[in-house]
């Protein structure tokens, strides 16, 4: 008689974003089908016991396989990135189609695409990457990738070459309200770093360090105020990414307590690294940069509050992947080079997950439970992702990450499997690690082996996010 399961996982704790329960999940054809006290008739048995049954992670803010940028390469395609993701008991991944200004975005889109054939190993979708808000993406090209899954876009509020105006934003924020798609925005104030970066340059002040002085928080803090007066403006919800500062956070906050649409994330890099990282000599400052900067050594706490109380809601890597040696790194023009002409950005996608989990859930920072949701449910919820992903229900994938809770690691970059030559979290001790990882019931990842294949990883068109559905919910209530 033929088993009716493929796979059993017995004995573990369950653990989603509301339970926590004791009991065995029931997996067939790639998706959860049971969950009960006692699991029999299946193919195959995992053992969980003294284990976290945890949903799979999102990383719904990562960059894999994108075109090179002022000398620089992104080291991780979608092969090393999504094989580093899964180690790290990440499951679905969300990276970027960006435009070129002037290119067709359909084009942008097929060639992004192309690009994720037969490597990815974990499941992935597409954000959009605007940067030209012409009548014909306006009119045709958006509300055609919206309704083909693509709904999310960024904007970006700075960057030679990528960053829109305010009536482009306007534009954008209008068309993805009425289409059923979230915007994106990459706050910070374009002219202020410009005004800010040749003040510090004409005065020698040229180190990696001084990357921070050229991004203050109040940078930050404008830009983002901007940003929800904007969408306020427009008339629809939008999602602040990469929050790294108190001032950011009390302009979200005010936002949300006077009733607005305004959501936002931060990562592992606001809450574990610090301005003085980037004071290290012999240039290894530069391992640290990124933008918006990481900030004073008391900022953390807030963004803990903020993640807590669920001002922001999701927590995302913002991998960025540059190497630190070779020609097309961090170092590509140069150890003597001004900060302007190093490339930003820290690797992450592999760590998240471990890094959050020993310093939020072992550290009693957050319980269980919120880790599950600001780790892969509400990312679901907030990109139209679920009820497939982000949760264990029956009926949804089973993209299933087994925690060893007491599990002691030295993070190292030695033991991770990006393409990236450094880890800005070196030394690390954590508590906590995943020890298997599924994807669609799958084993992907087993006690330190990676056994997913290049290419077994599903595109995954998604539907309207749940801020514009509960936006449009809430104008229609006002409305009767």
């Amino acid at each position: 008689m033929p088993a009716d399961l493929d796979l059993a996982i017995r004995g573990g704790t369950v653990v989603t974003a509301s339970d926590t329960v004791r009991c065995d999940v029931g997996i067939r054809n790639g998706r959860v089908v049971t969950l009960a006290e006692s699991v029999t008739g299946a193919a195959r048995e995992i053992e969980a016991d003294g284990l976290f049954v945890m949903p799979g992670g999102i990383d719904a803010h990562c960059h894999l396989a994108q075109p090179t940028y002022g000398g620089v390469a992104c080291a991780d395609d979608f092969e090393t990135g999504t094989r580093s993701a899964l180690a790290g008991g990440t499951t679905t991944v969300l990276s970027f189609a960006t435009q070129v200004t002037g290119e067709p975005l359909r084009e942008t889109v097929t060639a992004y695409r192309a690009s994720a054939q037969g490597k990815a190993m974990i499941d992935y979708g597409i954000h959009l990457i605007v940067t030209d808000a012409s009548p014909q993406v306006l009119g045709q090209d958006l509300p055609s990738l919206i309704r083909n899954g693509y709904t999310s876009f960024k904007l970006f509020m700075t960057y030679d070459g990528y960053h829109i105006e305010d009536k482009g934003i306007l534009d954008v924020l209008q068309v993805a309200n009425e289409e059923g798609a979230l915007v994106m925005v990459h706050a910070e104030n374009h002219d202020c770093i410009a005004w800010l970066s040749q003040k510090l340059l004409a005065q020698g002040d040229t180190k990696p360090h001084h990357h921070a002085a050229s991004r203050p928080m109040v940078v930050e803090r404008e830009a983002t105020h901007r940003a929800i007066s904007l969408a306020e403006i427009a008339g629809a919800p939008v999602f602040i990414v990469h929050v790294s500062g108190r001032e950011a956070v009390e302009q979200i906050a005010w936002a949300q307590n006077r009733g607005l649409p305004v959501y936002g994330e931060t990562c592992p890099q606001y809450l574990f690294l610090g301005a003085d990282d980037m004071e290290r000599p012999d240039f290894e400052g530069a391992k640290f940069m990124c933008s918006p900067p990481p900030r004073d050594r008391a900022n953390p706490d807030t963004l803990w509050r903020a993640l807590k109380h669920g001002t922001l809601q999701v927590f995302s890597s913002d991998h960025s992947p540059s190497r630190f040696e070779g020609p097309d790194g961090k170092k590509a023009h140069g150890t003597e080079a001004p900060f302007t002409k190093i490339a930003n950005g820290v690797p992450g996608l592999e760590t998240r997950m471990p890094l959050m989990f020993s310093e939020g859930v072992s550290k009693g920072r957050i319980s269980a439970n919120e880790f599950v949701a600001l780790t892969a449910t509400n990312p679901a919820r907030m990109y139209g992702l679920g009820p497939a992903k982000g949760t264990i229900a029956v009926g949804s994938d089973a993209d299933i990450v087994l925690w060893d809770p007491d599990r002691k690691t030295t993070l190292s970059n030695d033991m991770l499997h990006h393409n990236v030559d450094f880890t800005p979290y070196e030394g690390m001790e954590l508590t906590g690690w995943p020890v298997t990882t599924l994807s669609r019931g799958d084993v992907v990842w087993n006690d330190g082996e990676v056994l997913a294949q290049p290419g077994r990883g599903r595109f995954l068109a998604r539907s309207t996010p749940e801020p514009i559905l509960r936006y449009r919910q809430t104008n229609a209530a006002n409305a009767a």
